[in-house]
């Protein structure tokens, strides 16, 4: 079948819509997805600085939502046509974490999400030339019309939701908000220090709200304080002089937890300091360099680590999140501007400059 879909050529080169052609059909445990929606992440755009790693041409996306028009059967696929639909990441399903409930740190993780480590067969996608395009960006490569995935990518959703504006929760929003709900159960009472207000950073602030925990947001961009604030936490600008003093003044002693986005040596410094006796920080942003930890930053039993996708089983999470936005507590849709998908450079630039926390591409141009 013929679509069309935005295509990276080259590092440095912006996105190009154009017509592919998919070779193939949903073979046992796939289902074919007409998306809707696909949110723009960090990770899409940190392949530009990949250094080689990404094989281009490729089609990226890995926030993607829609209805499923063709299932290839077999008895894992219990979704079926017709059925709305969110994407998430990829696991294999049979490895000890995935059995232990952890697939965000499922053994095959790098090779069945990143294009580095998969060997594919015959070209599934193609341009319109016949080249061949890398597919399967997280189990999706979702900048598209349609996208090929394993049912495993896909949780069921209510078709009364807003399917084209639910993508963002397979992946930004799932790791924001299941960082605060899973790996630190935080709940009320507790107390959380989050550096950094973007996506992941305000879904963070959002389900700590929900979870009744008190909670200060830290970023250098006033507007995006006022986002925070307005989801509940206690903004304090990144500049602010004795950062890790104030916000243990705000927590009376200290926060129980911190959540750093922005993979800034000296943030994560000042994470660590903010935090109480026995305080957990935990790191979501890749590391590209070494972290130097300065000296009693990890004294009196503080700890740190890093959460991958919320440490989410996004079946479980993806539910829990649509409930509380119905409830009027994870209003995730206030963070969103919509672009047609023949408008993502318009949207990646957005993105880059700070005029927009998330992009979502719509693939039929519609605007909302």
């Amino acid at each position: 079948m013929r679509f069309r879909a935005a295509v990276l050529r080259s590092y440095e080169d912006p996105f190009a819509v154009e017509e592919v052609t998919l070779h193939t059909e949903p073979a046992d445990g796939e289902i074919l997805v007409e998306i809707a929606g696909c949110g723009m992440c960090r990770t899409d755009l940190a392949v530009r600085r990949s250094a080689g790693r990404s094989p281009l041409p490729a089609v990226l996306g890995h926030e993607g939502a829609g209805v499923v028009v063709r299932t290839g059967g077999g008895p894992d696929t219990a979704i079926g046509v017709g059925d709305h639909v969110v994407l998430s990441f990829d696991s294999c399903g049979h490895c000890r974490n995935c059995r232990g409930a952890a697939p965000a740190y499922c053994d095959s993780f790098a090779s069945l999400n990143l294009f580095g480590g998969r060997k594919e067969e015959a070209p599934r996608l193609t341009d319109a030339t016949g080249g061949a395009l890398a597919p399967r960006w997280f189990g999706q490569s979702s900048f598209a019309e349609y996208a090929l995935v394993p049912a495993r990518n896909a949780v069921r959703v209510d078709p009364a939701l807003p399917v084209e504006l639910l993508g963002p929760l397979g992946c930004g929003f799932l790791t924001g908000a299941g960082a605060v709900l899973n790996a630190f159960g935080a709940g009320p009472g507790d107390t959380l220090a989050v550096f950094g207000a973007g996506a992941v950073g305000l879904a963070a602030v959002m389900a700590a709200t929900a979870a009744g925990a008190l909670t200060v947001a830290v970023d250098r961009q006033p507007q995006r304080l006022a986002l925070a604030e307005r989801f509940g936490a206690i903004p304090l600008p990144a500049g602010t002089s004795g950062l890790p003093e104030q916000i243990r003044r705000l927590t009376d002693g200290g926060a129980q937890y911190a959540l750093d986005t922005t993979a800034s040596s000296p943030l994560i410094n000042d994470a660590l300091r903010a935090l109480r006796p026995t305080g957990s920080l935990g790191l979501v942003a890749r590391l590209h360099t070494a972290l130097p930890l300065e000296p009693g930053t990890l004294d009196r039993g503080r700890s740190i680590r890093h959460i991958c996708e919320g440490d989410a089983v996004p079946g479980l999470l993806i539910p829990r999140l649509t409930g509380l936005w119905l409830a009027g507590r994870f209003p995730f849709d206030q963070l969103i501007r919509t672009y047609p998908l023949a408008d993502i450079n318009e949207a990646e630039r957005d993105c880059d400059a700070g005029r927009v926390v998330k992009p979502v591409l719509l693939p039929e141009g519609r605007s909302r």
